[in-house]
């Protein structure tokens, strides 16, 4: 039997994080849901509230043997803007902050990744991404699961979700699950 890991990871919109996890090698599930806030069994319209203290994440479970954390942080830390402080481009407030929950050990991958990605001059400005401790996640309503998949022409999906799915897959071409 497979050994798993998981990670809660928020970068702005959940529906283009899922979207960008679901489609490689070695994510077993990536759902959508809340974490990091003060309020039980939040909803979707809690949460757009902006006061319910959670972020939108994604609950990643994978198998390490196929990807590793770091390489997760990687692609987490290159295909969205972690440098834009509780926002995703027109996307405004602390639902969509970039945030990283883990145990100990988890934060310490993050620390080490978000600073190799900084060594590298890919974002113009400091990163800002949040690396907390554990964080209860609560899973998002069924109608935001697989959002992208199948919802792809909506408005939305179209300008935000598609080009950072887009954006993902050319550079991780070689992590892609086989179709």
């Amino acid at each position: 039997m497979t050994q798993t890991s998981s990670i809660i990871l928020g970068g702005g919109c959940f529906w283009c994080v899922e979207a960008i996890f679901t489609g490689l090698k070695g994510i077993i599930s990536a759902k959508p849901g809340y974490a990091g806030g003060h309020m039980e069994h939040p909803s979707y319209k809690d949460v757009c509230t902006d006061k319910t203290g959670h972020a939108e994440v994604v609950n990643i479970v994978f198998d390490p043997d196929e990807i590793g954390l770091d390489d997760i942080l990687r692609v987490f830390f290159t295909t969205h803007d972690p440098t834009q402080l509780n926002r995703q481009g027109d996307d405004v407030g602390t639902q969509y902050r970039s945030v990283i929950f883990g145990d100990e050990a988890q934060r310490a991958v993050a620390h080490k990744i978000r600073d190799e990605i900084a060594g590298q001059s890919i974002w113009e400005a400091p990163i800002v991404t949040a690396i907390e401790g554990p964080a209860h996640f609560w899973e998002a309503e069924a109608s935001h699961h697989d959002y992208f998949a199948r919802n792809p022409d909506t408005a939305y999906c179209a300008a935000v979700v598609a080009p950072k799915v887009a954006k993902a897959r050319k550079l991780y071409r070689d992590r892609l699950k086989l179709a």
